[in-house]
């Protein structure tokens, strides 16, 4: 492999060129998959799941297990306070991530529909008739023969 900036040979990919320190990918290597919308949404609301339960569940045992008692420190009711509102945080992000894979299903249905629809239509369409084809225009094919009367009526008057 050369290098592209300075052409030292001999380079490894993946590596810093020797001669000028610049980082040379490995350019046979396939890059990376783009995720669909629908991915990122589905790992939103798995995550949004996981993180609700965990932050209810964290606030209730912190309030159930030193929350009122007359040694409490402040700090427990902060922390379970910022746990509840963590909760209904990603709550209200599972909310929505509910509604936009609603919104994409709607979509996929409605693609299906035109591509069922563009399949019916091509059933009511006649079949070509490739045996009377009708020439584009009036003036197709008439170019050669204006050419050769002016040739006839350039000879004429001479």
């Amino acid at each position: 492999m050369f290098c592209p900036k300075c052409g030292t040979a001999d380079q490894l990919p993946e590596t810093y060129c020797r001669q000028c320190g610049i980082f040379l990918p490995d350019l046979g290597k396939k890059s990376k998959t783009r995720t669909s919308p629908e991915e990122h949404v589905k790992v939103n609301t798995v995550f949004s799941s996981m993180t609700i339960v965990t932050c209810f569940t964290l606030a209730i045992l912190l309030y159930a297990m030193l929350g009122f008692r007359e040694n409490t420190h402040p700090l427990i009711y902060v922390t379970a306070g910022l746990l509840l509102a963590m909760g209904i945080w990603h709550t209200q992000t599972l909310w929505r991530s509910l509604l936009l894979r609603k919104h994409f299903r709607k979509n996929k249905v409605r693609q299906d529909n035109a591509l069922e629809s563009k399949v019916a239509t091509d059933k009511l369409l006649e079949q070509p008739d490739f045996d009377n084809i009708v020439p584009a225009s009036v003036t197709d094919r008439t170019t050669k023969h204006l050419s050769d009367s002016k040739i006839r009526s350039s000879q004429a008057k001479q």
